[in-house]
């Protein structure tokens, strides 16, 4: 399949790209990005030479994963506790001599320690040009408040070379999203009961905004549905295997 181009808000640009499973795209100062579906709410990114986990899970989410094939990470990025995002082993398989982990309070908890604490409204620079935003993430319909309490659990913006990318972890179309601005690829979970429905999905991108958008985290949700919500909006979305 030949590579299709499209302009995002920062000037960066998305290529769809042949190697199955991945998507390409580029920085404004021209790093090449590619974003590698795992599965469900695990995320690769090769930035350069630098390597982002979100979320990395064995066994816990089927099919079982062997991180200890992948390239080690530069940086690996946990949303909140729950086993299908929370998983030592993981994280042991992929750790090296000078791997950032971080984490929320309660996954530095579980983990003995390990990693670094970010709360919602959090920012912190990774390397020159690289910064980690930590954002809410949690349910405000009144059936699912037990899932993900306000306050706990992040989501993340990851802006590289100008090109910013939000990962939201499990949570509902919360209000807080209308000030993520900027956005260029986003993720976001439609996973029921626990996180969104397709129509919230859809409400979500609206106001976010992203000039690409991975539905992700979404079980068995009829996924097509959030496509066709947002026929007309001007995102790209793209459906990868993220069940």
């Amino acid at each position: 399949m030949a590579m299709m181009i499209v302009g995002t808000m920062c000037g960066c640009t998305a290529q769809e790209s042949a190697e199955e499973g991945c998507d390409v795209f580029k920085t404004q100062e021209g790093t090449q990005v590619k974003m590698y579906c795992i599965k469900h709410g695990s995320v690769r990114m090769q930035v350069g030479e630098k390597w982002i986990y979100v979320d990395p899970v064995t066994k816990a989410v089927q099919p079982v994963t062997d991180y200890s094939t992948q390239p080690k990470a530069d940086y690996i990025l946990v949303t909140h506790e729950h086993f299908d995002h929370l998983d030592s082993v993981a994280i042991n398989q992929l750790t090296k001599d000078g791997t950032v982990l971080i984490t929320n309070a309660r996954c530095h908890e579980i983990l003995g320690g390990k990693g670094d604490v970010m709360a919602n409204g959090d920012s912190r620079s990774l390397v020159e040009g690289w910064t980690v935003e930590a954002v809410p993430a949690y349910n405000n319909s009144p059936e699912k408040l037990q899932f993900h309490p306000k306050g706990r659990d992040n989501g993340f913006v990851l802006t590289i070379e100008g090109m910013r990318i939000y990962i939201a972890g499990d949570t509902e179309d919360i209000p807080e999203m209308a000030g993520i601005k900027d956005i260029d690829v986003a993720f976001l979970p439609c996973n029921l009961p626990y996180t969104m429905t397709p129509e919230q999905c859809a409400h979500a991108a609206t106001m976010v905004k992203p000039a690409v958008l991975f539905p992700y985290h979404y079980g068995q949700t009829d996924i097509q549905q959030v496509v066709k919500l947002l026929e007309g909006s001007g995102i790209d979305v793209r459906i990868r295997d993220y069940q």
